[in-house]
């Protein structure tokens, strides 16, 4: 039985724009067992695709705030142990940056990637055995879905399938409730606060009730400021990623910035507004089967109604 490795360690939305290649691997190669470099916060989801044998969580980006610490070591040596636990057919680097190659470099198997010329980082491509090449202005889920095919000898194509089943991973409530994602890590990228608060007043003339999620202090004090003036919105509690994913499949509805979570409700069928301001949607929005409409783009600011339409459009 052929044994796949692939590494695609962050950010959270490249690691969804990957699952739609694993779905198709798994497809074109039912006997193959597949597993997945992926960073520890987002093993859990991982974790949730059926066709993934297993996760190798890594510390990476934990490991830069210590990387002198006696336990960093020790976990960098565990993890090096983990990667070479076996024997891959095929190791496959979808993430494209020399601390991904460094990691398929450890691992024991034909090593693919992209090209130099196809490549985020070139000097990363050194470390492959094959060099895919891949068209740099594709989306990343069709970037993801091409390489995965090169290395694994067949054509991608078809339509998108995360792999994941909203009915399946939904937690029931009584209440329908829609969820606002304000949060994002880069603030060029954040819709305003008073915008939130205006759009959760029209949506609770609507009547539609909202959670604000939050993963960091900063993102939870900003959810408290935006609750405390709606009357039809409350904070969620912090959850880890599979749980989250319950919850975004139990919604009626998403809207949110461009932010990994998203990606998350696009792959989950969710109905879903994305809000661009500071990147393009043409690269890295959200795709997918369910109703997705995007507002705003690079350096445009979407206005209250132009997402409230979208918003009606949807639903």
């Amino acid at each position: 039985m052929p044994d796949v490795l692939f590494i695609k360690t962050s950010s959270l939305g490249d690691v969804i724009h990957h699952m739609p290649a694993l779905t198709e691997a798994r497809r074109q190669r039912p006997d193959a067992r597949f597993y997945w470099v992926v960073e520890e916060a987002f093993a859990p989801l991982v974790q949730i695709h059926p066709a993934v044998s297993d996760v190798i969580p890594v510390a990476s980006r934990r490991w830069r705030g210590t990387p002198l610490a006696p336990s960093t070591w020790r976990e960098i040596a565990s993890f090096g142990r983990a990667v070479r636990a076996r024997r891959y057919d095929d190791i496959i680097d979808t993430q494209g940056l020399v601390r991904s190659a460094l990691m398929a470099r450890l691992a024991h198997g034909r090593r693919h990637g992209y090209d130099a010329n196809s490549i985020r980082e070139r000097a990363a491509s050194w470390f492959y055995d094959v060099r895919h090449r891949v068209g740099r202005d594709l989306h990343a889920v069709a970037r993801n879905r091409m390489l995965t095919g090169l290395a694994l000898n067949y054509a991608a194509g078809g339509a998108i399938d995360y792999g994941l089943s909203r009915k399946a991973v939904a937690e029931t409530s009584r209440q329908p409730y829609g969820i606002l994602f304000h949060a994002t890590a880069r603030p060029e990228k954040e819709w305003t606060e008073a915008s939130w608060i205006a759009l959760g007043r029209a949506l609770g003339a609507r009547g539609s009730s909202l959670l604000l999620p939050w993963g960091t202090e900063a993102e939870h004090a900003r959810s408290k400021r935006i609750a405390a003036a709606l009357s039809n919105a409350r904070v969620s509690e912090w959850r880890p990623l599979d749980r989250m994913a319950a919850l975004i499949a139990g919604a009626s509805f998403v809207i949110g910035v461009d932010t990994g979570l998203i990606h998350l409700a696009a792959a989950l069928e969710v109905p879903l507004v994305a809000i661009f301001t500071a990147s393009d949607p043409g690269l890295t929005g959200p795709m997918g089967q369910g109703p997705i409409a995007v507002v705003g783009g690079r350096h445009k600011q979407a206005s209250l109604s132009e997402v409230l339409d979208a918003f009606e459009r949807l639903t």
